[in-house]
């Protein structure tokens, strides 16, 4: 695959063109706030970098990591982020995103509790200390491919995601989402014995949880009002909550807080505000989700990758050409999560989308941290390029351009295939489009 040029090879020429484009990219001069420690309720980091939820679509078929799982997580582990956002793991078997997708079950749970001991074995030699590690919870609702093939199961027919109306039979009833909810329960019990640190009930990227905060259309006890269209997720937390018997365990989120699509089919927008974000109700949701269930943090992203992947992560060379300037993206997806760590200043915030700015990925997650706009800051793409990137920050107050993501996709377009996704171009021994 060709390496893509990057348009800013410094920082100012970065810091121009946001001007120009009003675009809010706080790039920092150094990366010193991203490596002090931060205190998440009763667990602390050794520093502000986290590595992102990828799934690397490589399971067993039982849904136990394999081996190219193992090594990715291996390879996450000696890199010595503070915190790894482990990748999306099934709560049922028709929740699988792929016939490889990762599914926790008391069969596999032992696999996963061998994983996590290597990761943390690793990171304590290699760095001095063990991350704190966080499974992420998912349905995957419309994009369900449990047996490789497309068995979509939606909260509500949504045109802006669907080329072809869906048959009606492939609408849950409020029944399938409460048998959804309960099994949160027995995910959450799973998850504590594997030895994970705290559980993430996904609420992003358009999957279930994340399609229901939207579905304003969608009658009965889970649509319409604010406090139906919530009810899915406070559920499922709550399911996970009475599960619970680790006192340092945590529940949290990967939640969108905008989805890029209008009134009645986005949520993160209101009735007038057409493709404007309005953080009103997610940030009421967020507010909730922490006095009820004592967040420690929370993870915010917006957009779908399937649909408007540049409003999630920005890029130069797509399968789509955005009516915005990269940069615009990255300046809204910062400003959305400043507005959020602005509303609830003691509720730490670990933002995302930074991995676009390649080599100067670090000084605008140093300046996110430095200015108090976030606390951590979250690395998808880049550390499935580069995870060594970490190191290259400590080190060197940098990020070797040579190594850097290149914002190409190829990643996704493995993990849209259901094959085992890697990076295509720091890593194309082993991952080829």
């Amino acid at each position: 695959m060709k390496h893509t040029t990057f348009h800013y090879p410094t920082l100012e020429d970065v810091r121009g063109e946001s001007k120009k484009l009003n675009a809010f990219v706080p790039l920092a001069d150094s990366v010193q706030a991203l490596f002090a420690p931060l205190t998440l309720g009763k667990s602390q980091v050794a520093n502000r970098i986290a590595f992102q939820p990828m799934e690397g679509t490589d399971g067993t078929e039982s849904g136990a990591p394999d081996e190219k799982t193992i090594r990715r997580y291996a390879r996450f582990a000696k890199a010595g982020p503070g915190l790894i956002w482990f990748e999306a793991v099934a709560t049922l078997p028709e929740a699988r995103a792929s016939a490889h997708q990762l599914y926790l079950t008391e069969e596999n749970v032992d696999a996963f509790k061998r994983l996590l001991d290597d990761i943390r074995a690793i990171s304590l030699k290699e760095n001095g200390y063990a991350p704190l590690i966080v499974m992420q919870a998912t349905h995957s609702g419309r994009y369900a491919k449990p047996h490789g093939f497309p068995e979509p199961l939606i909260a509500y027919p949504c045109p802006p995601l669907e080329d072809t109306p869906l048959p009606e039979d492939r609408i849950v009833t409020d029944d399938d989402l409460k048998r959804y909810e309960e099994a949160y329960a027995h995910t959450a019990t799973l998850c504590q014995q594997a030895g994970f640190d705290g559980m993430d009930v996904k609420c992003c990227h358009r999957y279930l949880a994340c399609e229901l905060l939207s579905a304003y259309t969608r009658p009965g006890m889970y649509g319409g009002s604010f406090e139906n269209r919530t009810r899915f997720l406070k559920n499922c937390y709550r399911a996970a909550k009475s599960s619970i018997s680790t006192p340092s365990f945590f529940l949290s989120s990967r939640l969108n807080i905008y989805d890029g699509f209008a009134y009645p089919y986005g949520f993160g927008v209101s009735e007038t505000s057409g493709l404007s974000p309005d953080l009103t109700e997610p940030i009421q949701l967020i507010r909730e989700l922490k006095a009820e269930f004592d967040l420690p943090l929370i993870n915010v992203t917006m957009g779908n990758p399937y649909r408007n992947p540049h409003v999630n992560r920005p890029y130069d060379h797509g399968n789509y050409v955005p009516d915005e300037h990269p940069l615009e993206g990255i300046g809204r997806m910062m400003q959305g999560i400043s507005d959020v760590q602005h509303a609830l200043p003691d509720l730490p915030v670990l933002g995302s989308a930074f991995s676009y700015l390649r080599q100067h990925a670090g000084h605008l997650a140093a300046g996110m941290v430095e200015n108090g706009y976030c606390a951590m800051a979250g690395f998808g793409r880049m550390a499935f390029a580069c995870p060594e990137f970490v190191h290259d920050l400590r080190e060197k107050g940098t990020i070797d351009p040579a190594r850097t993501c290149v914002t190409c996709g190829g990643c996704a377009v493995l993990l849209r295939q259901g094959t085992p996704a890697g990076c295509v171009v720091r890593d194309r021994e082993v991952y080829k489009l």
